[in-house]
């Protein structure tokens, strides 16, 4: 396939412009596609687990744009420049500084390195290299749970909420002041793209807006809480309803994953429970649920229990999501427990310990 779609493609007038390219590009992107088809037909057998994968589909030439190279494509120069292959040397702007503000190399040497070309015309290097984390984090007794919301973006514990930034919804009388304009340019004129970069420009300022405000807030939860609760949403559904765009701006998914990561990289406790767990409507004082129900639900900010108790919605649903989160971690120590005794156990008697299968079919349980 390799040769086909390479070396006897150049050899055609209409694939001539690949001979202008490093075959270490060519041969990351058909890497890319395999990977790419494996995991598609992997996710139709049900072998891959989580959402399923669309087909693999051709790379457009608008937009973001990108090319990997591996070891034999490039090369760090001495005085700070990357050299690419068929490219020649590059100038980089190095992100990485010392406490000083001066810029400083790698940590370890790069096994790839991926040149991005964003919409906006602006081009970055990402090196992906592998190093031991030496990033520690003081243990803290203190947890949380987070209620993830629109009116507040996430209402922590002791009911601090954090207000939603909106970054989109801000930006967007501007950010459509510049599409007429860019819509009334005359098509292939200069004019035109020069307003297409302006438009462009616009998003990537409030996605940055927005990547730095999530990076800071998960920062910030992480190290504060040893173990961070949190709901098992249906973005992709909610993003696609009656409040899509508001969804959309807010990036739970991206929050999720952010935490997910931090907290395995520092050794935190990182707790997802049930998306069907009635956490706004429990009563956190009785255990009745009694709270607002439904889409009309939505509205009511603040509701009263039968038994007495005035609960604030957003900090109520937290409590409860803190409350469910140490009852799956005190379950998940039990089970470590019981395994590590069964271990133990099994060590004194010199008996290797059985999987739950072969148990099974021992016992004459298994289906």
């Amino acid at each position: 396939m390799v040769k086909q779609v390479t070396t006897l493609a150049k050899r055609t007038p209409e694939r001539a412009f690949l001979c202008e390219v490093s075959n270490a590009a060519l041969q990351q992107s058909l890497n890319d596609l395999r990977t790419a088809r494996n995991n598609f037909f992997a996710s139709l057998s049900g072998k891959r687990k989580g959402r399923r994968v669309g087909a693999p589909r051709f790379k457009s030439k608008h937009g973001r744009q990108s090319a990997r190279f591996a070891r034999n494509g490039f090369k760090l120069r001495r005085n700070g420049r990357l050299y690419l292959a068929k490219i020649g040397d590059l100038r980089v702007r190095w992100s990485l500084k010392d406490p000083a503000g001066r810029s400083i190399r790698l940590p370890a040497e790069p096994s790839s390195v991926t040149i991005i070309r964003k919409a906006s015309g602006k081009f970055f290097v990402s090196f992906c290299y592998t190093t031991e984390d030496d990033d520690t984090l003081p243990p803290t007794p203190r947890d949380t749970g987070i209620d993830l919301g629109l009116k507040d973006f996430a209402v922590l514990r002791d009911g601090n909420a954090v207000p939603n930034p909106r970054f989109y919804g801000k930006g967007e009388v501007k950010l459509a002041r510049l599409q007429r304009k860019f819509a009334r340019a005359k098509k292939g004129s200069r004019r035109r793209e020069a307003q297409r970069v302006k438009v462009a420009r616009w998003h990537e300022r409030i996605a940055n807006q927005r990547d730095d405000f999530l990076e800071q807030l998960s920062t910030r939860v992480v190290r504060d809480n040893q173990a961070v609760v949190v709901e098992d949403l249906a973005v992709l559904g909610l993003s696609r309803g009656r409040a899509a765009k508001s969804v959309q701006d807010a990036s739970w998914g991206s929050f999720l994953r952010l935490l997910e990561s931090k907290c395995d990289r520092y050794g935190r406790d990182y707790v997802s429970i049930d998306r069907w767990f009635p956490s706004t409507q429990l009563c956190s004082s009785c255990g009745a649920v009694t709270g607002p129900k439904g889409q009309r639900g939505l509205r009511i900010r603040s509701w009263s229990c039968p038994c007495g108790v005035t609960h604030e919605r957003d900090r109520n649903a937290e409590i409860n999501i803190r409350r469910e989160g140490r009852r799956i971690l005190a379950e998940r120590q039990e089970t470590m427990s019981k395994k590590l005794a069964e271990g133990r156990s099994s060590a004194d008697r010199g008996v290797k310990p059985e999987s739950a299968d072969k148990r099974s079919l021992r016992d004459g349980t298994g289906g």
